[in-house]
C-alpha cells in the first residue's frame, strides 16, 4: 500500500517518498482497521516534513486521518465495520487536563503518522466521525478543528453574545470563526489581505482589520467591542501577544495556541496584570473533547471550509501551496483521488 514518508530531512519536502509498505495485520483485541480516506495540512505537519520540528528519517506523515473502519479485533467496543472515524492528536491523552508535553506520541511526528491507506490502531486512536462529512471534511478535526474547540469552549467559555477576536484566517481561525458564530458570539478578525477578510464577513465575521493597515489593530478591536473582547484566540506569539492584550477587556482570556512570529519574545506583563486577563497555552485536546465537539458540530450544521484538495501523490505540492500561505481555511488531502 501507499506511503509518504521523510527519507531525507536535510531535503526538505523535495526528500518526501512515496513508497510501497506492507499492509497491516488483521486487527486483533481492542484493535481497529481503519482504510484512510483523507487528511489536512496543519503547520506542525509542515515543520515535521520539512525536517525543521523533527529531523526522524522514514517517518510517515500527517497527524490527521479520517476514514472508514473495515475489521475490528474481539474486544472492539467503540465502533462497528462501515464506521466513519478520524484520528486523535494525542491517542494516549484520553480525558482530565493535559497529560503530554511533547509530540513523541503525535502521529507523523514522535510515531508514524496517516499519510498511508491502511493502519491498524487501538480504538481509542480514533472517534466518531460527523454524520454527513467527508473523509478530508472530518480530517480537519484531529488539529485545527479540536484545538479551535478546545480555545472557544473548553478554555474561553464562550456564549452567546461573547465577542471573540482572531488572528489570521488559517485553518484554526476559521473554524473558530464558523464555531463562535455558531453558539451565537461575534467575532473580530484579522488577516493582512482584503480579499481574504471579504471571505470572512462572507462566513458571518461580524468586524473585520487589516493588520498591516491598522498597526494598532488590538486598540481597533477593543474600540469596536466597547472595551476589550471576552476572549482572543492567539496564533502569532510574540510579534502580536501585544496588541492581543490591547484588544482583551479587561478580566479576559487570551489562549496561545501557535508561535508563528517566534518563539520568544517581549510581553507587557504590567498591561495584562492590570487588565487581569488569563493567558493559557494550550496544544489541541484530548479524546473526550474531541467526542464533545464532534456531537456539537453535527448539530451546528457547518461543514469546514477546504481553500484547496490534493490527492494523497501530491502531498509534496500540498505542503508546498501552504507555504505559499494563499490558503483560506483548510488544505485538505483526498486518498480517493487520481495522483
Amino acid at each position: 500500500m501507499r506511503a509518504i514518508i521523510t527519507a531525507k530531512p536535510e531535503d526538505g519536502l523535495d526528500g518526501l517518498t512515496l513508497t510501497d509498505i506492507d499492509e497491516p495485520q488483521a486487527p486483533t483485541g481492542e484493535q481497529i482497521m481503519v482504510k484512510l480516506q483523507g487528511s489536512s495540512l496543519n503547520y506542525h505537519d509542515l515543520g515535521v516534513a520539512m525536517g525543521t520540528a523533527n529531523e526522524t528519517k522514514d517517518r510517515i506523515l500527517l497527524a490527521d486521518g479520517a476514514g472508514i473502519v473495515v475489521a475490528v479485533g474481539d474486544e472492539v467496543t467503540d465502533f462497528n465495520v462501515g464506521d466513519s472515524v478520524v484520528s486523535c492528536f494525542f491517542p494516549d491523552w484520553q480525558t482530565g487536563g493535559p497529560t503530554v508535553g511533547d509530540f513523541s506520541r503525535t502521529p507523523g511526528d514522535g510515531i508514524d503518522g496517516y499519510a498511508r491507506d491502511m493502519v491498524v490502531t487501538p480504538q481509542h486512536w480514533f472517534t466518531k466521525a460527523p454524520q454527513g462529512w467527508s473523509a478530508p471534511e472530518s480530517a480537519t478535526i484531529t488539529t485545527a478543528g479540536l484545538t479551535a474547540w478546545r480555545a472557544l469552549v473548553t478554555e474561553g467559555n464562550i456564549k452567546a453574545g461573547d465577542k471573540v477576536l482572531l488572528l489570521g484566517t488559517g485553518g484554526v481561525s476559521i473554524f473558530a470563526l464558523q464555531l463562535a458564530k455558531a453558539m451565537g458570539a461575534e467575532v473580530a478578525i484579522t488577516s493582512s489581505s482584503d480579499r481574504k477578510l471579504d471571505k470572512a464577513k462572507a462566513l458571518g465575521a461580524d468586524f473585520t482589520v487589516n493588520y498591516k493597515d491598522d498597526t494598532s489593530w488590538g486598540d481597533t478591536v477593543a474600540q469596536w467591542s466597547s472595551g476589550g473582547v471576552d476572549v482572543v484566540v492567539e496564533v502569532g506569539g510574540p510579534a502580536t501577544l501585544t496588541q492581543s492584550i490591547n484588544a482583551c477587556r479587561v478580566g479576559g482570556t487570551i489562549v496561545l495556541i501557535g508561535v508563528l512570529t517566534g518563539f520568544n519574545g517581549e510581553v507587557p506583563t504590567a498591561a495584562m496584570m492590570l487588565k487581569q486577563i488569563r493567558l493559557q497555552g494550550i496544544v489541541v485536546g484530548n479524546r473526550e473533547m474531541q467526542q464533545n465537539m464532534v456531537e456539537a458540530v453535527e448539530q451546528m450544521g457547518f461543514k469546514p471550509v477546504i481553500d484547496k484538495t490534493f490527492p494523497l501523490e501530491h502531498l509534496t505540492a500540498a505542503f508546498k501551496y501552504e507555504v505559499s500561505a494563499g490558503h483560506f481555511g483548510k488544505i485538505a488531502i483526498d486518498y480517493t483521488l487520481d495522483g
